[in-house]
């Protein structure tokens, strides 16, 4: 135990690694103009600024702080989370690379109903960002061709690009391979498909709105072109949906997901044996920025948590919160926060869901239900904010403002008003479940 308790001080370490990442962005963002300004800056240069602090700022010795932070590092739920950003990342780029992203797509633009093309367009990308566990892959893969139907079609163009994003964000939070659904689970101990469940009825109701709305606004028209698929290669992304939905441990499920999109691809010809072997050390790779920020994250709110700060921040929160349902609350709140803050959902859930969880379980908010909670609100706020990457990368493939495209965002929205329903009504019911190993 620590006898240098320094309460306040020991939350510089964290305030100074959002002032250096979110001022960072503001600058280039409002004063140079730069282009995705919050992403210029690699989070985790930031993070280890913040450490840097805490070593010059705190007591003790140089060797009893390192210690501390190798600790907070060596976390048993920080490495698991690291081994499953890695093994999400190498499935994500083998499927990719044996044609499954393109496949997917087109499957899906193949059979939309011309009447029905803005409702079509969001639910292929809540499928596809649901399969392949990534808003940003989402949007990349299916924002051109909903330029191209908005283009050939009349319909908006912007309310199509909005589609698009609200369905990312929907996969993006669902999805069992998304590292949104990874920090959150960790974080609270919670399982995924028990975290999936009780999302999934909160989700659920923003989509099927959503759906109605869009139909409503749906003109009607032809798709024209020829989008080709072989239903094969999509097999890998309904084979890991179906196996983590059936509870199979989180690691099994992946490498299944490795192995069957590597011998398809095999098979086609899409690749060779070793070339398959440098695509998944690619996945991995892909996942450095994440894989860093949770170990130097991990030794920051250890560093955090051993000098007092996160019990100081927690009794600070606490004594504003009386119920269960005030705890609820208090959690989106931090994480919305957070990713207001950060501009990165699973950034804003790493940070934010080791006090979360002190206050879940403070107030009797079972991990299934917080994790949900951490994981939606983080993702409707990235899924809104101007500066987010999603926004961004959505707004220069369309060539359009961020701000043409935050109107039509409904099902964040929608998502946002069900998700704070669910918490003054308590839907869905809570049971217990059992826990897993946390932060």
């Amino acid at each position: 135990m620590n006898k240098n308790k320094q309460p306040a001080l020991a939350l510089l370490p964290l305030a100074t690694f959002l002032i250096i990442f979110l001022g960072t962005g503001f600058y280039l963002h409002y004063i140079k103009e730069v282009e995705f300004a919050f992403y210029q800056l690699p989070a985790p240069v930031a993070a280890f600024m913040g450490l840097i602090v805490g070593i010059i700022v705190l007591k003790g010795s140089l060797n009893e702080k390192v210690d501390i932070i190798v600790r907070g590092i060596g976390n048993s739920n920080i490495i698991i989370m690291c081994l499953v950003f890695l093994l999400a990342g190498a499935f994500a780029a083998t499927a990719d690379a044996m044609g499954g992203v393109e496949s997917t797509v087109n499957l899906g633009v193949s059979i939309i109903p011309s009447s029905l093309l803005l409702p079509g367009i969001f639910v292929i990308s809540s499928f596809i960002a649901t399969a392949m566990g990534t808003s940003m892959g989402t949007i990349g893969a299916m924002a051109p061709i909903a330029i191209g139907i908005a283009d050939k079609t009349g319909i908006g163009l912007a309310i199509a690009v909005g589609a698009v994003v609200g369905g990312a964000m929907f996969g993006d939070n669902l999805s069992m391979i998304s590292d949104t659904t990874i920090a959150a689970t960790r974080t609270q101990g919670a399982d995924m498909k028990d975290k999936f469940r009780a999302n999934f009825f909160i989700a659920l109701p923003a989509a099927l709105l959503t759906i109605i709305l869009l139909t409503f606004f749906s003109d009607a028209g032809v798709i024209t072109g020829e989008y080709p698929y072989q239903l094969i290669k999509v097999i890998p992304y309904f084979l890991v949906l179906v196996l983590a939905l059936l509870g199979l441990n989180v690691f099994a499920v992946l490498t299944i997901g490795i192995f069957s999109a590597g011998i398809i691809g095999l098979i086609s010809g899409d690749f060779g044996l070793l070339e398959l072997t440098q695509t998944i050390y690619a996945g991995f790779t892909s996942m450095q920025e994440i894989f860093l920020l949770s170990f130097l994250t991990g030794g920051l709110v250890e560093l955090t948590r051993e000098y007092g700060g996160l019990d100081y921040l927690l009794t600070s929160i606490s004594s504003r919160i009386r119920t269960k349902k005030g705890a609820e609350l208090g959690i989106a709140g931090l994480v919305s926060l957070a990713d207001i803050a950060t501009a990165n959902n699973t950034v804003a859930i790493v940070l934010s869901g080791p006090i979360a969880k002190d206050i879940a379980e403070k107030h009797g908010v079972e991990p299934k239900r917080s994790a949900s909670i951490i994981d939606i609100f983080s993702c409707v706020w990235q899924g809104i904010i101007p500066y987010g990457a999603q926004i961004l990368l959505a707004g220069s493939l369309a060539n359009l403002s961020p701000f043409a495209i935050i109107p039509t965002l409904w099902y964040q929205f929608t998502l946002a008003f069900f998700a704070i329903l669910a918490i003054l009504i308590g839907f869905p019911r809570s049971s217990s479940t059992k826990q897993a190993p946390s932060l």
